[in-house]
């Protein structure tokens, strides 16, 4: 059989630049550590101008507005690429998606992780016309550990500014949190009742997610904890946030988190910037959070603000 066949034109291209480094950083024991990110973006058939010396001539090259996902793992580190899969429908509606790395848990403490965050996003300002991004238009996301992250760069505070990118602005204009453990206090009163249960994983403050983050004197972890909760740096400068949280989550209860940021927002005078979705029967990072309509949502969410 022969034949012909007119596939049309109207899909862009997609294109992912992986492993880009974006900082150079040190870890604990004081070695150097490059922090890398990845970029999915429709800016043009990259093998077609590799191989032929020119773009397709329907590419579009007019800056994007730009999500940045910061992943999850208990800010213990996981590959920054693990969830580029769910991704490609925020790309196809326009918008650039860049997933960073940033120091886990045993490689720095805190404010390491927020430093390398707000990082990446000035080198991504700084190099915006090279990836078709529109440096005025960026959100974040994250799930879980990266929610945590997220929210707190939503905060648009002048604190945890590194020198590398200085030139740049490290605000954002635009977050969503998917259950995140915003509150590393209310999380730790949950947790430190149960050391003393030997089925339980944990049995000193040191060794959970949060304490591991904090690091330092274990004496003075709970107490340290508040400098890495969002709620005590809300201000006018909050940028506006959507929250999705399950409600039968087990690892980082709603009551524990999400209620308690939405709470404070509210008692802020900010309710208007903030939108709190409860995820009918979603656990910890479940399949109801990946959904197409639970991604129609966070794309209403995006255009809203960032078009």
């Amino acid at each position: 059989m022969r034949g012909t066949f007119d596939p049309g034109f109207e899909k862009k291209t997609i294109n992912l630049f992986d492993n880009i480094v974006y900082s150079h950083v040190t870890d604990l024991e004081g070695n150097p550590l490059d922090l890398k990110l990845s970029i999915m973006v429709q800016n043009g058939n990259s093998e077609m101008r590799l191989a032929a010396g020119e773009d397709d001539p329907r590419e579009d090259h007019t800056p994007k507005p730009l999500l940045i996902f910061v992943p999850g793992g208990g800010w213990r580190g996981t590959d920054k690429n693990l969830m580029l899969g769910e991704m490609p429908e925020f790309v196809k509606a326009g918008y650039v998606v860049a997933s960073i790395y940033y120091r886990s848990s045993s490689q720095g403490k805190w404010p390491a992780q927020i430093t390398d965050v707000k990082t990446a996003i000035r080198f991504l300002r700084a190099n915006a016309a090279k990836y078709d991004i529109d440096p005025d238009h960026i959100g974040i996301f994250g799930r879980s550990a990266g929610a945590h992250l997220s929210v707190m760069a939503g905060m648009n505070t002048s604190d945890y500014i590194s020198e590398e990118w200085k030139d740049y602005s490290s605000d954002i204009q635009a977050v969503i949190d998917m259950f995140g453990p915003v509150d590393l206090q209310a999380n730790m009163d949950i947790e430190i009742p149960r050391f003393s249960d030997p089925r339980f994983r944990w049995h000193r403050i040191e060794d959970t997610h949060g304490g591991a983050l904090i690091g330092g004197d274990p004496s003075t972890i709970y107490e340290r904890a508040a400098l890495a909760t969002p709620s005590n740096y809300i201000s006018e400068k909050m940028a506006p946030i959507l929250i999705l949280h399950g409600d039968n989550d087990p690892l980082v209860p709603p009551s524990a988190s999400s209620d308690l940021f939405y709470e404070a927002v509210q008692k802020a005078g900010l309710e208007d910037r903030c939108d709190y979705y409860m995820i009918h029967h979603a656990g910890h990072g479940t399949r109801e959070f990946f959904q197409d309509s639970t991604k129609e949502l966070m794309l209403r969410f995006w255009n809203r603000h960032l078009r």
